[in-house]
């Protein structure tokens, strides 16, 4: 999906991200299920993931998020207009987590509601915020990434529950002044026809969970690895060369690549496909394991806030999920 120019260009004033305090270490799985630190470490590069707490909800920790995004682009609560939350696991399937979030933030003035795109949710939230304010109808948006994975995850399957963990990240973007940043280009894409290859089957209206088949894990993640690996590293290369492109850059341009934290033979695959040295690809994988919609979000602003890039440089962010979905975002910081 490709777009036009735009008059108002749209810049990101503020990152912002939190994950909970209890870490998963592999140690700890492997006395959960038949497993050990090096499988896990050597299959996807994850050493540990973060885990909720039981009255910690998906809503709570986006507002943490959020909360330190406004606070980097020196903005109120009640300055934002518009609100969009990115995640597969909402407080509540109505209201919208958004609508949480608006409540706990005090953003009183804010349009709220969310998408469900998986891994790629934030970068679609970028896109449709970054038109949002460029066409005028917004002067600002809060986008946020956010999931309590640990909530839908089978922690008897083994070659799902090493992958996920939790927390939320966020983005403050507005209209740009003279000399600021931009987001360049964007790019998304769906393939529906591959939908069976990572879902949660059960919990909506096509299966509803009941009594009778409560014990069989309907409403958690189900994947099939080896197939979306493949389609994962096509589908965020030729997202990311299109933004590339579009923003007329080349790969000596770019000072830092945010790919999808999901596993490190992907990310480094990602990389060589790019031609982009892994010195210059942000890695957070093997603190937080796979968090979704958040993964882009919280490396995004660990990269920010280590310094991995500055003002002027050129950043390509590179997501892929469930839908299959998958986005890219080329920026300049």
């Amino acid at each position: 999906m490709s777009e036009s120019s735009s008059a108002i260009e749209v810049c990101i004033a503020g990152t912002g991200s939190y994950v909970p305090e209890r870490v998963l270490t592999n140690a700890e799985l492997s006395t959960m299920v038949d497993t050990s630190d090096e499988w896990i470490l050597t299959r996807t590069g994850i050493r540990e993931r973060r885990i909720a707490a039981a009255d910690e909800f998906t809503s709570h920790m986006g507002s943490k998020a959020a909360m330190r995004a406004l606070e980097q682009a020196g903005m109120n609560a009640d300055e934002i207009e518009l609100i969009v939350v990115a995640t597969i696991t909402p407080d509540t399937p109505t209201p919208a987590t958004a609508c949480h979030i608006q409540q706990q933030l005090g953003a009183s003035k804010a349009v709220a509601f969310d998408i469900s795109a998986a891994c790629s949710g934030f970068l679609y939230a970028m896109k449709i915020c970054k038109r949002l304010i460029s066409d005028g109808a917004f002067a600002n948006a809060l986008i946020i990434g956010a999931e309590k994975l640990s909530s839908v995850t089978n922690w008897e399957d083994r070659s799902t529950c090493v992958l996920f963990g939790d927390g939320a990240g966020a983005a403050v973007l507005r209209r740009a002044k003279p000399g600021e940043g931009s987001i360049v280009a964007t790019e998304m894409g769906t393939d529906g026809n591959l939908t069976h290859l990572l879902e949660i089957p059960g919990g909506g209206s096509a299966c509803p969970i009941t009594e009778k088949n409560v014990g069989q894990h309907l409403h958690t993640l189900n994947m099939q690895g080896k197939e979306v690996f493949k389609i994962a590293v096509n589908r965020m290369k030729e997202a990311a060369e299109k933004v590339i492109e579009r923003a007329g850059w080349h790969p000596e341009d770019i000072a830092c690549v945010i790919p999808h934290q999901a596993n490190l033979r992907i990310i480094d695959a990602i990389a060589d496909r790019l031609a982009v040295p892994n010195e210059r690809v942000f890695v957070n994988l093997h603190k937080y394991g796979n968090t979704s919609a958040a993964a882009v979000a919280i490396a995004l602003d660990e990269a920010n806030r280590e310094c991995a890039f500055k003002r002027g440089d050129h950043i390509v962010l590179v997501v892929f999920g469930a839908g299959l979905t998958w986005a890219a975002a080329a920026v300049r910081w």
